[in-house]
């Protein structure tokens, strides 16, 4: 889950996040970061240290 915003500089972040998921997948995590504008490393630093937990968390019906 990515924040809504950067922890230390305010900028929004959580508007980039699905554009990053689908093309890290394809390029290189620095050209991906400065074609979507993330310039400062508190921002980076963010994208970088989050996990999806989507991928990570097994959901299910418990009754």
């Amino acid at each position: 889950m990515i924040p809504m915003r950067c922890y230390s500089c305010g900028k929004p972040l959580s508007q980039y996040w699905e554009k990053y998921k689908e093309e890290i997948k394809e390029k290189p995590i620095k050209e991906v970061l400065d074609n979507l504008g993330i310039k400062r490393y508190c921002c980076r630093a963010i994208f970088l240290g989050t996990i999806d937990e989507e991928n990570i968390i097994n959901f299910s019906n418990q009754d």
